[in-house]
């Protein structure tokens, strides 16, 4: 009988492989949002995965005074989309919230909505994108009313390995959001390796001092196909070093290097993080609805996976 994506992600000898994709645009109609589905999952039809990820895309302008290089478009409810492509592709899906618009009242109806209308389970919490804009509900308390809640969620969070490179406390974050609840981490997008290194090898040490066993912390990658969608990144708060960020742009296939780039960051990662004893998975993202993106997201997810069993492999043989 085949694991469910839960399972997978608690078990640390099972690897865990998923996609990350948005919701179409609100103003989308029901038909066409159900044609953007298959299509996305079509090409999905080439690669063997767990389950998707379905974010929930915020207009983060207060968190930066830079313009930002998309404009920013509402999108439609995450959940639909995700009850949609559960229903289409039979496959798990963990859906992104971000908690700080609503207040309690109306987050206690979101939650009941979700597990009854919509059939969702696996939730990632996020909080306010800044502390300037108006919080109605604080992350910590929509993990309490959560836990509260008579549905079985089960609960993610982020793990922003740039926010541990500023401030030094990302890791504590993590043990502090494991006892309010969450079971898995998904990280921003990796561009750099050492400031993941860092993160992964804080959080295992101050685990092991505490006796704690380390959530499974599943590391996103993403490719970039020139100059505009490297300034996005930028703008949404990926560290990309200037070195990659060089390489990127002076490359004759700029998106076949940011492949590349991603290759040697998971291989660094790896490579220092084998000992740690933290369970490791996949996300692979487009960060645009460019084609050439979509399909390079695909040609790295089969890079990436194929580079994630091999390591599995070698630490059971060790």
């Amino acid at each position: 009988m085949a694991l469910s994506l839960q399972q997978k992600i608690t078990d640390p000898r099972q690897g865990v492989y998923l996609i990350g994709t948005t919701p179409p645009k609100a103003t989308t109609p029901a038909d066409k949002t159900a044609r953007i589905a298959q299509k996305l999952l079509s090409r999905l039809n080439e690669i063997e995965y767990d389950g998707l990820i379905v974010y929930d895309i915020q207009d983060e302008s207060s968190r930066v005074t830079v313009e930002r290089p998309f404009p920013f478009h509402s999108t439609l409810d995450p959940r639909e989309y995700s009850c949609l492509l559960q229903q289409l592709s039979q496959q798990e899906i963990i859906t992104y919230k971000s908690v700080a618009q609503r207040d309690a009242d109306a987050f206690g109806q979101w939650l009941t909505q979700t597990a009854q209308t919509y059939k969702l389970q696996n939730l990632v919490l996020v909080g306010s994108p800044s502390s300037n804009g108006e919080i109605k509900l604080s992350l910590p308390l929509a993990y309490q009313q959560l836990a509260e809640h008579p549905a079985q969620f089960y609960l993610g969070g982020v793990a922003i390995a740039e926010r541990h490179a500023k401030k030094g406390n990302e890791h504590l974050r993590l043990i502090d959001k494991s006892a309010q609840g969450c079971e898995f981490f998904i990280s921003q997008a990796v561009y750099n390796a050492q400031a993941t290194i860092d993160l992964l090898t804080s959080y295992a040490r101050s685990c092991k001092q505490q006796g704690l066993r380390p959530k499974r912390i599943i590391l996103t990658f993403t490719p970039c196909g020139g100059e505009q969608t490297l300034t996005f990144m930028q703008w949404l708060g990926i560290s990309v070093p200037e070195g990659s960020q060089y390489r990127i742009l002076d490359a004759e296939n700029p998106l076949n290097e940011s492949i590349k780039i991603c290759r040697d960051n998971l291989q660094q990662i790896l490579q220092h993080c084998a000992k740690l004893e933290i369970p490791l998975g996949l996300n692979v993202e487009s960060l645009t609805n460019r084609r050439e993106e979509i399909d390079a997201s695909i040609r790295l997810f089969r890079l990436l996976k194929a580079m994630m069993e091999l390591h599995l492999a070698e630490k059971e043989v060790a």
